[in-house]
Protein backbone atom coordinates (compact mmCIF):
# COMPACT_ATOMS: atom_id res chain seq x y z
CA UNK A 1 0.00 0.00 0.00
CA UNK A 2 1.38 3.42 -0.91
CA UNK A 3 0.96 6.37 1.44
CA UNK A 4 2.16 9.99 1.39
CA UNK A 5 2.14 10.36 5.19
CA UNK A 6 5.22 9.24 7.08
CA UNK A 7 3.32 9.72 10.36
CA UNK A 8 0.65 7.26 9.26
CA UNK A 9 3.28 4.69 8.32
CA UNK A 10 5.03 5.15 11.68
CA UNK A 11 1.79 4.68 13.62
CA UNK A 12 0.86 1.60 11.60
CA UNK A 13 4.25 -0.06 11.98
CA UNK A 14 5.11 0.88 15.58
CA UNK A 15 3.06 -0.86 18.30
CA UNK A 16 4.49 1.50 20.95
CA UNK A 17 2.38 4.33 19.52
CA UNK A 18 -0.88 2.53 20.45
CA UNK A 19 -1.67 4.50 23.61
CA UNK A 20 -1.43 7.75 21.65
CA UNK A 21 -3.72 6.62 18.86
CA UNK A 22 -6.81 5.32 20.65
CA UNK A 23 -8.89 8.15 19.17
CA UNK A 24 -8.15 7.10 15.58
CA UNK A 25 -10.99 5.57 13.57
CA UNK A 26 -11.46 1.78 13.46
CA UNK A 27 -10.52 1.58 9.77
CA UNK A 28 -6.98 2.75 10.53
CA UNK A 29 -6.61 0.15 13.26
CA UNK A 30 -7.74 -2.44 10.70
CA UNK A 31 -4.76 -1.49 8.51
CA UNK A 32 -2.46 -1.54 11.54
CA UNK A 33 -3.49 -5.14 12.31
CA UNK A 34 -2.87 -6.20 8.70
CA UNK A 35 0.61 -4.62 8.78
CA UNK A 36 1.40 -6.45 12.02
CA UNK A 37 0.37 -9.79 10.47
CA UNK A 38 2.47 -9.08 7.37
CA UNK A 39 -0.53 -9.08 5.03
CA UNK A 40 -0.05 -5.43 4.03
CA UNK A 41 3.19 -3.51 3.62
CA UNK A 42 3.27 0.29 3.60
CA UNK A 43 5.55 2.35 1.36
CA UNK A 44 6.07 6.10 1.34
CA UNK A 45 5.22 7.82 -1.92
CA UNK A 46 5.48 11.58 -2.26
CA UNK A 47 2.35 13.58 -2.98
CA UNK A 48 3.50 14.36 -6.52
CA UNK A 49 3.34 10.64 -7.39
CA UNK A 50 -0.02 9.77 -5.82
CA UNK A 51 -2.09 8.09 -8.50
CA UNK A 52 -5.20 8.41 -6.35
CA UNK A 53 -5.21 12.12 -7.21
CA UNK A 54 -6.62 11.08 -10.60
CA UNK A 55 -9.81 9.98 -8.86
CA UNK A 56 -10.05 12.43 -5.97
CA UNK A 57 -8.92 15.85 -7.23
CA UNK A 58 -9.44 18.18 -10.14
CA UNK A 59 -6.06 18.25 -11.88
CA UNK A 60 -4.55 20.53 -14.50
CA UNK A 61 -4.18 18.80 -17.88
CA UNK A 62 -0.38 18.59 -17.59
CA UNK A 63 -0.55 16.86 -14.18
CA UNK A 64 -3.28 14.49 -15.37
CA UNK A 65 -1.24 13.49 -18.43
CA UNK A 66 1.84 12.88 -16.24
CA UNK A 67 -0.05 10.59 -13.86
CA UNK A 68 -1.78 8.65 -16.65
CA UNK A 69 1.55 7.63 -18.18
Amino acid sequence: MYCDSKATIAISCNPVQHSRTKHIDVRYHFIKKKVKKGIVELFFVGTEYQLTDLFTKALPEERFTYLVR
